[in-house]
């Protein structure tokens, strides 16, 4: 099974530490307006790697909130926050639609860091549906961005992301060098980026280099887990249980994948689950145990199907519908809800009468033309 590298997808995120989040929420009670809606973006940045649902709940206020005023450069923010949130559950066609309105928005302000950041997320969802050639595109311009912009930070971000797609197309020379420069930069900056270090060990397994592997995955385990980034611990995790179901060493893959499928489940990252419960079936089978091999199989069937079917997009947009109408419940006994409902009601009982007006006319013209039909018929000479 492909190894899954690591994205660096960019929002600007900070440490989700006590001190960190407290601030800003304690911001809350003070700020208004364009400061309020920053103040909720800081606060989705801070939980989408820990906690992903209060994350979206932060960054939905911030949208209603930007939408209002209005206040465009913060509503790019937020889809851009969305296009990340809806991508690490595995609906890539909403992140897309999420990440071109952020980028139209970015575009139209005149905003370079926010043109190359969002380009920066296109081009890793569509690395992730196999567009090579729009990901190497949309990966070029946003380093060209950073490199303009000065951002070390970001453009080692983009270098790792360089390195993933020339990885996938098997260019391993030159994915070694973006990884190796990109940590390099890193350290110089005194920046701790675990993601070229887990990509580094990723082509070390996949040279079959298992030992040089492990090495450069527990190097970035302790970075990611001192900065409580659980989604990348996850990753390296499933990573490292893959790895060692490879290796034939199966009580070691066992622990890996079940402590990485126990933070899917917390994050609700349905995307590692392919990766996760492939890799368990074959440790099962692997010892013998055909009946748990079989079971988790079906389970990784039904989980690839749920993250990568038909289904997914309109699951995930099915749950997002029902996010909103939950932070409209508390507003449906305002005056101002009242008159929109009403609104509603008036709208769909017009769309009724006109459905049935329209029926109507259609039973009559069919009711002509068999009618017309058999007159013709009558007076046909036999």
């Amino acid at each position: 099974m492909k190894k899954l590298f690591t994205l660096v997808f960019l929002v600007g995120s900070i440490a989700a530490n006590a001190t960190a989040v407290d601030s800003l929420e304690n911001l809350l009670k003070t700020t208004k307006g364009a400061d309020r809606v920053k103040v909720w973006n800081e606060l989705f940045r801070a939980y989408i790697n820990s906690n992903p649902v209060k994350a979206v709940e932060y960054t939905r206020q911030a949208l209603s909130l930007a939408t209002s005023i209005p206040d465009e450069k913060g509503m790019a923010a937020c889809y851009n926050n969305l296009g990340v949130a809806y991508r690490n559950q595995g609906a890539l066609d909403l992140s897309v639609a999420n990440y071109m309105r952020a980028l139209d928005l970015y575009s139209r302000l005149g905003n370079g860091e926010g043109v190359a950041t969002v380009k920066n997320n296109l081009g890793t969802v569509y690395s992730m549906k196999k567009n090579y050639a729009e990901a190497l595109t949309f990966f070029e311009s946003s380093h060209q961005g950073f490199v303009a912009l000065g951002q070390t930070d970001k453009i080692i971000g983009s270098m790792n992301n360089l390195g993933n797609l020339h990885s996938d197309l098997q260019l391993y020379d030159k994915a070694i060098t973006f990884f190796t420069d990109a940590w390099k930069m890193s350290e110089k900056a005194g920046l701790k980026f675990a993601d070229p270090l887990t990509n580094i060990g990723n082509l070390y397994y996949r040279q079959g280099n298992y030992q040089r592997a492990v090495e450069f995955y527990m190097q970035g385990l302790e970075i990611v887990r001192k900065q409580n980034d659980k989604r990348s611990e996850m990753i390296i995790l499933a990573n490292m249980g893959e790895l060692f179901e490879k290796a034939a060493q199966p009580a070691k893959a066992q622990s890996y994948l079940d402590e990485s499928l126990k933070l899917a489940a917390e994050l609700e990252a349905n995307f590692i689950l392919p990766q996760v419960l492939k890799s368990m079936a074959s440790n099962y089978a692997r010892q013998g145990k055909m009946k748990e091999a079989y079971e988790t199989f079906l389970k990784y069937d039904g989980a690839r199907e749920k993250v990568y079917g038909e289904e997914s997009s309109r699951r995930i947009a099915q749950m997002d519908v029902a996010l909103e109408l939950k932070e409209k419940e508390d507003e449906i006994e305002s005056l101002t809800m009242t008159d929109q409902v009403k609104t509603l009601k008036l709208r769909n009982a017009q769309i009724i009468i006109i459905t049935g007006v329209l029926g109507l006319i259609s039973a009559i013209a069919v009711f002509n033309l068999m009618y017309s039909k058999r007159k013709k018929k009558a007076v046909t000479p036999q």
